[in-house]
């Protein structure tokens, strides 16, 4: 249940304006009014730039933060002003904490904390963390208090804080995988306890929230799963079927997909992925392995969805489906399941799927999804202990509206899963266009391999014929002692990213990997062919310097690119890998602390903050111009007059 407000008495602060100090009391009540006569003139006369966000306002996502159920974070955000506003709300009368940590170590993270002592007074402070036990308030309060109450059941804290301060002890807030942690103490003594103490991956900059999409009044349901199947005792299982898409009279479209997982089998399922098939395929029966002795059931390889460990349901915009229906779509679908059982469990049999959602109101555009990465095979090593390690694959479209067989229109690209195994820590895909870098597609720079979803990009990219896509991936290795191949395994690696788009075309996928003959002689290797030189990596010596002038001659080989369509047509051609050129990080939002870091092109890059909240909970102007206030007061007048005028 998402918990409520609560019953009985509580203690409550929200946004207010008050007098910085005694001395200023004139001058800061002035100061408050004209601020507030301000924020009142630009409401009423300017346009809306973005989702502002007070102390009542609605926060679409939510989630909660620890398995108890007893920590619930609500936030929103403001894209064009950088700013997030969080609202915690935790089963205590004590203290309350939250913030952005690192996955991998808490020290340094920061922690924003507030309650409400038994007077009724509150505390709040933006703090960070020395170690793993102690607490420091930073010098620069970056988190601006909008509410703080307490009843009989929850302690709730509403705050804002700009996605990027200039504060050092602040983690800044982007759109890749942010780990977000929770605290709370049972009383009022600010003490960091572990068993009340959660993280927690979070997609905070999700643009589209379910609710703000259309649901159609004629919605039919379907599910296309496996049924009955006995999980194998093997570590690693792919089990793939061939079933029938809905059968309709006249096109339809599927808006929403959602994973069916048999609760009892959630830990072994890794991902389910829905194959359309070209409709001049000879498709086998019953359910086998994907990649085993009959070839026939790995036939059709153009995805139409997918999900993985972490994702939930996912809807499309209001402007795009998956048609069926027509003589052009696929009939049949190849359901892939990938199962992993590393305890060897017996006798589990398994009845999971997707379930898909369509409509006979036809949506604007026809969607696709086109694979892209380093060719998942055993070309693809990553070298034991390595503290980083990168891997590329290139994609050339040239050859696509040949391949597709009639002209292909632009491709419009809304949205994205990424797809690594338990080594994977960095994700991106960035496009060029003659030669040159024109923008990151996507990226996450904090991949979890147990939060896997489709996201959606804050803008639509357009992807034209001729057009260069690179797909860079980050491993970590260093718990491991062999060499990490490419492979179906969990265990193996991958190196994927799908791109959702429209207008649907024949293209599935777009798949690069390197020269490995020229890696083996880079190295210092005797090699012949692909497979003297796959197994000559097992010679080297692992260490650091050999790590990175493998990685190094990984990057400078020539890349072979294979392309497919839903026809099982391939065609291969080559090309080289760009380099990849950083794109500048915008200015942090101006504080007393001074964060630059040395690849920001705005060395002293810093924009002013808005007044913020002190510990007490009274807000702190900042100082203003006499000619501020002269403009203000007249800003002021004349809206009074303004509305009496109305009146």
């Amino acid at each position: 249940m998402v918990p409520g407000t609560g019953r009985g008495t509580y203690k409550s602060i929200l946004l207010e304006c008050s007098p910085a100090g005694d001395m200023l009391q004139i001058q800061g009540a002035m100061a408050c009014a004209v601020f507030l006569g301000l924020l009142l003139l630009i409401a009423l006369a300017a346009p809306s730039q973005g989702k502002r966000l007070g102390p009542t306002a609605r926060l679409r996502h939510s989630r909660f933060l620890d398995p108890s159920n007893v920590i619930f974070l609500r936030w929103d955000f403001d894209l064009e002003a950088e700013v997030i506003t969080f609202e915690l709300q935790v089963r205590t009368a004590g203290w309350v904490g939250l913030g952005i940590t690192n996955r991998y170590s808490s020290v340094g993270s920061d922690l924003v904390v507030g309650g409400v002592l038994p007077d009724g007074n509150v505390y709040f402070s933006d703090q960070h963390l020395v170690d793993e036990d102690t607490l420091e308030e930073d010098g620069s309060q970056d988190a601006v208090l909008l509410e703080l109450r307490e009843d009989a059941v929850y302690t709730t804290m509403r705050f804002s804080r700009p996605f990027r301060s200039c504060d050092p002890h602040d983690q800044d807030i982007t759109s890749d995988t942010m780990s977000v942690q929770a605290a709370y103490g049972l009383d009022d003594t600010l003490r960091l306890h572990r068993e009340r103490t959660f993280v927690k991956s979070i997609f905070l900059l999700q643009v589209v929230h379910p609710d703000d999409l259309d649901v159609p009044e004629d919605t039919v349901i379907h599910d296309l799963e496996i049924t009955d199947f006995l999980i194998p005792e093997d570590d690693t299982t792919y089990a793939c079927t061939f079933l029938p898409l809905p059968i309709v009279n006249k096109k339809h479209h599927i808006y929403k997909f959602e994973p069916k997982v048999i609760t009892r089998n959630e830990t072994m399922v890794h991902h389910i992925i829905l194959y359309a098939c070209g409709n001049a395929s000879v498709l086998p029966t019953g359910i086998s392995d994907c990649y085993g002795a009959d070839p026939a059931f790995s036939l059709c390889s153009q995805i139409i969805v997918g999900w993985a460990v972490g994702g939930t349901s996912y809807q499309f915009p209001d402007d795009v489906g998956i048609s069926i229906g027509t003589p052009l779509d696929p009939q049949w679908i190849r359901l892939e399941i990938h199962y992993s059982n590393f305890h060897n469990l017996p006798g589990l049999y398994d009845s999971s799927g997707i379930r898909v959602y369509y409509t006979a109101r036809l949506r604007k555009y026809d969607m696709g999804v086109l694979q892209l990465g380093f060719f998942t095979f055993p070309i693809h090593f990553i070298p034991p202990g390595a503290d980083a390690f990168s891997s590329y694959g290139l994609c050339k479209t040239d050859k696509f509206e040949e391949m597709n067989g009639t002209p292909m229109p632009d491709l419009q690209v809304y949205g994205y899963l990424l797809h690594t195994h338990l080594a994977g820590r960095a994700l991106q895909a960035v496009q060029y266009r003659n030669g040159t870098q024109l923008r990151t597609i996507c990226k996450d720079d904090s991949y979890d391999f147990n939060l896997q979803e489709t996201r959606d990009l804050p803008h639509r990219v357009e992807i034209k014929p001729g057009d260069e896509l690179l797909i860079e991936c980050h491993y970590q290795t260093l718990d491991r002692d062999s060499l990490t191949f490419g492979g179906p395994s969990t265990m193996n690696e991958m190196c994927l990213i799908f791109l959702f788009y429209y207008p649907r075309n024949n293209i599935s996928s777009c798949m690069g990997y390197p020269d490995i003959i020229y890696v083996a002689h880079e190295l210092g290797e005797e090699a012949s062919d692909s497979m003297e030189a796959m197994m000559a990596m097992n010679n080297v010596e692992w260490t650091p310097e050999s790590i990175k002038k493998a990685e190094k001659a990984c990057k400078e080989a020539q890349q072979m690119v294979i392309i497919k369509t839903i026809d099982e047509t391939v065609e291969n051609t080559t090309g080289w890998i760009p380099e990849i050129i950083p794109p500048p990080r915008g200015p942090c939002l101006e504080s007393s602390g001074g964060k630059v870091e040395p690849q920001d092109k705005i060395p002293a890059g810093s924009r002013a903050a808005p007044a913020a909240l002190s510990g007490s909970g009274t807000a702190t102007l900042r100082c203003l111009s006499l000619a501020a206030l002269l403009f203000g007061q007249g800003a002021l007048s004349w809206l009074l007059a303004t509305l009496q005028a109305g009146v």
